[in-house]
């Protein structure tokens, strides 16, 4: 029989009053912004269900009471059906994607009559719900590899059943949970190696046509050729800790490569891409040599990781031009400044670029915006409504409510680390990596720093799915806060 102790607070006593305050504030401010965005002139009543300030009334009142049913439940239910709960998500989202309802060229949304639902929203508890279930168990081990390869399918199933959806930026938000491996003892190495990739992509599409002065050599490609040495020289310097070893690789990676410029400037002009792809294939060479000669795992992983940076990088620009969707090409094109788009791709960016610019200090106030209030932003009350926000209320107003979701994400990680099981730390860190991965890229599109993958901005984007589900994901972790203070036997 379980039997229920206090420790000395009861539930409510212990809910962390901070987070639901932020919480209530985040949604004060999302609905201005609502209303900022979706406001026409002449309009009388901004409470009216005709408008979407009164509908985003009856989603932030519905959530509110989702988070206090939330709060009655007993937290052992979120533990022993998170894999009930994940299973039937996981059919809902399969059965969407036969979904005959097509909105913006995604299959993502379930229309009930006057009511769509998007299950890629609610997805996100169910998945955070079972990594957690899985990862608390008493024998894991995320350095066991068939425990770490259980803990990705968790997360990417439902990801590619999103993807499938041909909702590809909710499909992304899923990398996030890379933050929570990392937190429970994944090698940093392999979050160092996403964050290589994303550098060679960058580097190696943007300046491939750019030639070295004048010889027939992409900067792309050589900088990236080098930035792969030099990744590969760091982490051999840092699982090795042969100082002594590391330096002279460098120096003699350094001296050829300056060698082969000088002549190819003074010289004869070729290609010194060459060069450093050999210098590449001969560093791994030399560690796959090492690791025979040692037995020493880590060289062979060093080495994989230099060969797997060359084929990524010679598969980027096919995967660019014949992989990805002509829009979704031409708007990581506008991003990185290979076009500019200024009527198509890149009209929502430049358009919220004005709208948050013309803002100023202080911003031109409440229903006072022009770029909004003439609709120059398309999605401006969804996923560009953070160009409301700096229009009406200006640099000001913007740095607020990014130190808002600043206090959120600080509270999360202190909730997290007070944990007492595994099951709500683990739960915790999901809950505050999809928050930081929203409020990052959402916030980044629309200043024109990130890719335009299209994700609401938490609490702020018009919309019930989105704002439920923000809702079930923090309110759950709220709830299992809450009984930190209860010992059961």
């Amino acid at each position: 029989m379980v039997q229920t102790i206090d420790k000395g607070k009861g539930v409510i006593r212990s809910l962390d009053y901070w987070t639901i305050l932020i919480y209530i504030a985040l949604l004060t401010f999302g609905w201005v912004s609502v209303c900022g965005a979706s406001y026409d002139y002449g309009e009388t009543d901004l409470f009216s269900l005709n408008t979407r300030s009164g509908m985003q009334i009856i989603w932030i009142v519905t959530s509110i009471m989702i988070g206090f049913v939330i709060l009655l439940l007993d937290d052992r239910y979120l533990d022993m059906f998170a894999y009930i709960i994940f299973g039937l998500m996981l059919i809902l989202l399969f059965g969407t994607i036969f979904n005959p309802h097509s909105i913006k060229g995604s299959r993502s949304w379930l229309v009930l009559g006057p009511l769509r639902l998007q299950p890629a929203e609610f997805a996100k508890f169910a998945t955070a719900l079972a990594l957690a279930k899985f990862m608390s168990i008493y024998e894991y081990n995320i350095s066991n590899i068939k425990h770490f390869a259980a803990s990705l399918a968790i997360v990417l199933t439902p990801m590619v059943f999103i993807v499938l959806q041909r909702e590809t930026g909710s499909a992304l938000v899923y990398l996030s949970f890379f933050l929570v491996f990392y937190r429970e003892g994944m090698p940093g190495s392999i979050l160092f190696t996403g964050v290589a990739m994303v550098i060679y992509f960058v580097v190696g599409i943007r300046y491939a046509d750019t030639m070295l002065f004048y010889t027939p050599t992409s900067v792309g490609k050589l900088v990236v050729l080098l930035l792969i040495q030099w990744f590969t020289l760091g982490l051999l310097y840092v699982y090795s800790k042969d100082k002594v070893e590391t330096l002279r690789l460098l120096l003699i990676s350094l001296g050829v490569s300056m060698l082969a410029l000088l002549f190819s400037f003074a010289v004869i002009p070729f290609d010194v891409g060459f060069v450093e792809l050999a210098l590449c294939v001969l560093l791994i060479g030399y560690l796959l040599w090492r690791f025979l000669s040692t037995r020493f795992s880590n060289y062979l992983l060093i080495a994989a990781f230099a060969l797997g940076s060359i084929l990524f990088y010679n598969v980027a620009d096919y995967a660019l031009n014949n992989v990805l969707e002509k829009h979704q090409r031409v708007r990581i094109n506008v991003l990185l400044g290979l076009e500019e788009d200024l009527r198509g791709a890149g009209y929502n960016v430049h358009q919220s670029e004005i709208a948050i610019g013309s803002g100023g200090l202080e911003g031109k106030g409440f229903l006072n915006g022009t770029q909004t209030k003439l609709k120059y932003v398309p999605e401006q009350d969804t996923d560009f409504i953070f160009c409301t926000v700096g229009e009406e209320e200006g640099f000001v107003g913007s740095a607020s409510v990014l130190l808002l979701f600043l206090a959120l994400i600080l509270r999360l990680i202190h909730l997290a680390e007070r944990q007492p099981y595994r099951f709500g730390r683990v739960y915790g860190y999901c809950v505050l990596s999809i928050f930081l991965f929203h409020v990052f890229i959402n916030v980044g599109m629309v200043l024109g720093l990130t890719p335009v993958i299209g994700i609401p901005l938490p609490f702020f984007s018009y919309g019930g799915s989105s704002l439920w589900g923000f809702t079930f994901l923090l309110f759950i972790f709220l709830r299992i806060d809450a009984g930190r203070n209860l010992v059961r036997t």
